[in-house]
């Protein structure tokens, strides 16, 4: 293994959130679906145990473990986009749970919390101007959904 690997618990559904995951982002596959050998406390012989896939060049693991342990928001992924249109459909396809987006952040179908984060955010946010950087904060602040456009304009002081 070239590099950490994280390894991501699912009740009986690795696979199928790793085909999702995978049809979602660019330079993404499914490398490889390992079958249990035997019975263990979750299943049986020959269900999937656990699924190896690459999200955006960067490895994962699913394993199908059972229902002992739920995703939580202190474990989240980023995923950098650059338009508009990018958050939305990227919002749109993962948020299952629309009262928990907020400032980017969405739940999806499995529990897992994704951030959509445009990467002109970091740079508002972190503009030498405090001024500027402060309004771009309290406007991302407000926002379920981030709004690049409305965020540039924050930061002009012109929302």
């Amino acid at each position: 293994m070239p590099t950490i690997t994280p390894c991501l618990w699912f009740d009986g559904k690795a696979e199928e959130a790793a085909t999702f995951y995978t049809s979602l982002l660019p330079d993404s596959r499914i490398d490889t679906v390992h079958r249990a050998p035997g019975n263990y406390p979750s299943g049986k012989a020959g269900d999937v145990l656990t699924v190896e896939f690459t999200l955006m060049g960067r490895p994962f693991v699913g394993l199908n473990g059972g229902p002992h342990f739920k995703f939580n928001e202190a474990l989240s992924f980023q995923i950098p986009v650059e338009t508009q249109a990018e958050i939305e459909r990227l919002t749109d396809a993962l948020s299952a749970v629309p009262e928990a987006e907020q400032c980017g952040w969405v739940k999806d179908r499995y529990g897992l919390s994704w951030q959509i984060v445009p990467r002109k955010l970091p740079k508002l946010l972190g503009d030498a101007n405090p001024v500027r950087a402060k309004r771009a904060f309290e406007s991302m602040m407000q926002m379920k959904r981030i709004n690049i456009a409305a965020l540039e304009r924050a930061a002009d002081g012109a929302a």
